[in-house]
């Protein structure tokens, strides 16, 4: 049975000691008081899926899979990608590529940028691969059409999810498409430079506990060899995981056989923690280069759905036979150290039972329910929720952005949310499957300062949803 609300002593005796123990680190040097940077950030960096993350000229870069377009997002923290504003790095009218475009990933060749993806005229099986180049040093583009990506052997076949394999001095085309093993599978083909491939695909027989796709291959070098991961299982599925195969330096990786298969996922869902269907990653080093880390997406229910996959990231290590240690997923809002050479930033959150790591506080008024029912679904395993028209929820906060995550659930209904007493806008938190942590709002960029946000029960619903009730958990604050 879920518990009623905290006293109010109690709520203010641990606020008081989360304040003390989870305050913010010191600022770097530059900064002002009131913007002292913390080491920590927490899931998600993106509501978006197929994630790809690459640091460069001072900043991180980020793309997802958008469909009618490739957005990146760039922020000199990983605590601000949520925060950060995309740019539109790609368009196009050309009708056979200008529609689903997925997965698109970018490597810098020389000086210049290669960004790789699948794009389609509307129909599935018309995916294929296609490569930009960019006009100058920047990620972020311009970019101009390159090429299409085609071997011989699979000149107008079905393809998604190019990776780049760098290789005893070589570039290889990895992808997933056609072959004798899945209609989804593994293959590599070589290629004479970023943008031509130059022979054949080999199709390689890789594992993955189901039998429906391998895709996403991505590519780590270290302790003598090239170690494969790639994903398996339908995306959908709350079991979609990583695999993993290795490559001994010197070894032709188009010869099949030199591929060595790991048993078993090295990357897989966790109940526990509220985690399922991990997988479609990329590796990222840390700012300084001394630390590798996993980006993925990831869902918070384990219904097979393709909704509700959103950018997660986490620090990888290394096992004592030279394999990459990809660890166990970790819960949504965990709070992490960020890598190493991130500058920070002045994020804080604030828990609905008013703890805070920052100049943060939640007030309610009329009675709202509350308690640890939500588990791994909510922030520190509570939340408060209430389907009172009137009741609300006021976050005082001091910074420049503040972001709403909570449940939405086939029995949520419709908030007002306000910013210092101005206008109200509607929040629909209704959703079909029950979703744990997810971003329900994320304000207008403010004057940094102290600020309101309320959120006031409406007591309506749309015509799906069984009940009204709006859910209050984490608020992440930005004051930067």
């Amino acid at each position: 049975m879920r518990t009623r609300p905290r006293t109010a002593l109690v709520t203010a005796l641990l606020a008081l000691l989360v304040g003390l123990v989870c305050a913010p680190q010191a600022g770097a040097a530059g900064r002002a008081p009131a913007a002292a940077a913390s080491g920590t950030f927490r899931n998600p960096l993106n509501t978006g899926p197929d994630p790809y993350l690459a640091y460069a000229n001072g900043a991180y870069h980020l793309t997802t899979t958008q469909g009618d377009s490739i957005k990146m997002w760039r922020s000199p923290s990983l605590a601000t990608l949520l925060d950060a504003d995309p740019v539109t790095v790609w368009t196009d009218t050309t009708a056979s590529r200008n529609q689903h475009i997925w997965a698109p990933e970018f490597y810098r060749f020389g000086n210049r940028w290669y960004l790789y993806y699948t794009a389609d005229d509307g129909t599935d099986d018309h995916h294929r691969l296609y490569v930009l180049e960019s006009e100058r040093d920047d990620p972020a583009g311009p970019y101009h059409f390159k090429a299409k990506l085609a071997p011989p052997n699979h000149a107008d076949d079905f393809a998604i999810d190019p990776g780049i394999l760098q290789h005893n001095g070589r570039l290889y085309l990895a992808y997933s498409g056609i072959n004798a093993y899945q209609h989804n599978g593994l293959n590599i083909a070589p290629m004479s430079n970023p943008y031509s491939v130059s022979g054949n695909a080999v199709a390689i027989n890789a594992a993955g506990g189901c039998p429906e796709v391998r895709e996403g291959p991505e590519f780590l070098n270290r302790n003598g060899r090239t170690w494969m991961t790639y994903s398996a299982c339908d995306t959908g599925k709350p079991d979609y995981q990583v695999w993993q195969m290795s490559l001994a330096n010197g070894a032709d990786p188009l010869v099949p056989g030199n591929w060595t298969q790991r048993s078993g996922p090295v990357f897989s869902r966790a109940d526990a923690r509220g985690v399922f269907g991990p997988g479609h990653h990329a590796f990222f080093k840390s700012p300084d280069g001394t630390q590798d880390w996993l980006i993925y997406h990831a869902k918070t229910t384990s219904v097979n759905t393709y909704t509700n996959r959103t950018t997660r990231a986490q620090k990888i290590s290394w096992n004592a036979d030279g394999s990459p240690n990809l660890g166990t997923p970790l819960a949504m809002g965990a709070t992490q150290d960020l890598p190493s050479g991130d500058p920070g930033s002045g994020n804080y959150w604030i828990n609905d039972d008013g703890r805070s790591s920052g100049a943060g506080s939640v007030a309610y008024t009329g009675t709202w329910n509350s308690g640890s029912g939500c588990g791994a679904q909510c922030f520190w395993s509570d939340d408060h929720w209430s389907d009172k028209a009137g009741n609300t929820a006021t976050y005082t906060f001091t910074g420049t952005r503040i972001a709403l995550l909570s449940v939405r659930d086939t029995g949520n209904g419709v908030a007002a949310i306000s910013v210092d007493g101005g206008p109200e806008q509607r929040v629909d938190y209704y959703n079909a499957i029950r979703t744990g942590e997810t971003l329900q709002y994320l304000s207008p960029r403010l004057a940094n300062g102290k600020h309101t946000l309320r959120v006031r029960v409406t007591g309506e619903r749309n015509g799906s949803s069984g009940a009204a009730f709006v859910s209050v958990d984490r608020a992440e604050v930005y004051t930067d």
